[in-house]
């Protein structure tokens, strides 16, 4: 009766399910064991108020998930030109009237509320939606450079050149995001590296364009990070610092659930470092664990999309599950000291609203083109045996 209940309700691939059960576990673990000093700063000791709040987080994104994966994938295509219509007007206005933290404009203020939504979140899966559609229609003549490769360079620049100016490591992590679901697509492969050719020629445009006006303020941000990165002098490295020597802590098998040390000295333990915490507190066996997770994730949907003929659904779960574990290697990269400083959450175990929210989303309509893939093998097994 309970796995004819859970078919019902939860469809689509099973290991994708139990991988977001066990990162929630893990996320409402180590978010309540690194929110201590916080509470203590802002909430008068309160540990329980951001364990409840991020309780509630998740909640609300595996609702969404849930939502999305009933979802038939097709209707993606129909609403990814609007979600991008839309997505550009917002990140302009982003950067123009956006919240400034660290001189970089990255949230807007719902307007009567102290609401914060990260733009680029909704911007990202956007982007991804609309280049599978384009992609998908352009399969006839996808070797051609004015009939496929321009349709989809345009908004792929337009999106990442408007997120760039205030985080760069996200207009990263969509513009090569884009590039591997463009390879996917069969896009000629020369015309992939002329593209990347051209953003790292427009990055260093924009870079001297800064310079030349005096607006410098998020290019120190970056010399500083990639320098202190470099340097042989770690006295001013603060967050790698703490971040190894929770990682020291850590060993093999951990400090256990609640017993960091480092949570107390590591900035952002709970979102940007969360990393190195569950490291502490879990050892290597529990960071090679999360790790395990999410490449699991990603060669999950490889396995399923080999039996897909749907060209719009292979590469949109393809697109979605690439960016969400690239965007988690980098974190974890981060944590390790691999790569500088890039303020890049670790998807579905950081606390955050809007990162969670649209990574549910995103996952679930990853479950959404394999529901979709089950129910044709079952027809295409049905038809069979008929036969």
């Amino acid at each position: 009766m309970q796995a004819t209940w859970l078919d019902k309700h939860f469809k689509g691939d099973r290991t994708i399910w139990l991988i977001v059960f066990i990162l929630s576990i893990f996320s409402l673990l180590a978010v309540y064991s690194s929110t201590g000093t916080l509470a203590y700063k802002y909430k008068s000791g309160n540990t329980e108020y951001y364990l409840f709040k991020h309780l509630f987080i998740l909640a609300f994104g595996l609702g969404l998930m849930y939502l999305a994966h009933l979802v038939r994938y097709t209707y993606y295509s129909k609403i990814s030109l609007i979600a991008l219509l839309i997505t550009i007007p917002l990140l302009g206005l982003t950067l123009i009237l956006g919240t400034n933290l660290n001189e970089a404009s990255r949230w807007l203020t719902l307007p009567g509320t102290n609401i914060t939504f990260q733009t680029s979140d909704f911007a990202k899966l956007a982007l991804i939606m609309f280049i599978a559609r384009l992609l998908s229609k352009k399969q006839y003549d996808i070797k051609s450079f004015k009939g496929a490769f321009l349709p989809v360079i345009a908004p792929v620049f337009l999106v990442c050149g408007l997120i760039l100016p205030a985080n760069f490591s996200t207009a990263a992590v969509v513009f090569l995001s884009a590039c591997y679901l463009m390879f996917i697509g069969r896009i000629n492969i020369k015309y992939i590296f002329a593209m990347i050719g051209i953003g790292i020629a427009g990055f260093a445009l924009f870079v001297g364009i800064s310079l030349a006006v005096g607006h410098t303020g998020r290019i120190e941000t970056w010399k500083a990070r990639i320098e202190r990165f470099s340097g042989d002098d770690n006295s001013d490295n603060y967050q790698t610092e703490q971040a190894k020597i929770a990682i020291a802590r850590g060993g093999f098998i951990g400090k256990f659930p609640g017993n960091s040390v480092q949570r107390n000295f590591l900035p952002h333990p709970y979102s940007d470092f969360i990393y190195a915490i569950i490291i502490e507190e879990y050892g290597f066996l529990g960071g090679a664990f999360i790790l395990f997770l999410y490449i699991l994730l990603f060669f999950r949907v490889i396995k399923f999309i080999h039996h897909s003929p749907m060209a719009f659904g292979t590469l949109l779960a393809v697109g979605c599950t690439f960016m969400l574990v690239f965007q988690a290697l980098i974190n974890m990269a981060v944590a390790v000291n691999l790569f500088p400083v890039t303020g890049q959450p670790l998807p579905f175990l950081s606390m955050g609203g809007t990162s969670i929210w649209f990574t549910s989303i995103a996952l679930g309509i990853v479950l959404s083109v394999s529901r979709q893939v089950e129910k044709e093998k079952k027809e295409g097994g049905a038809e069979l045996a008929a036969a």
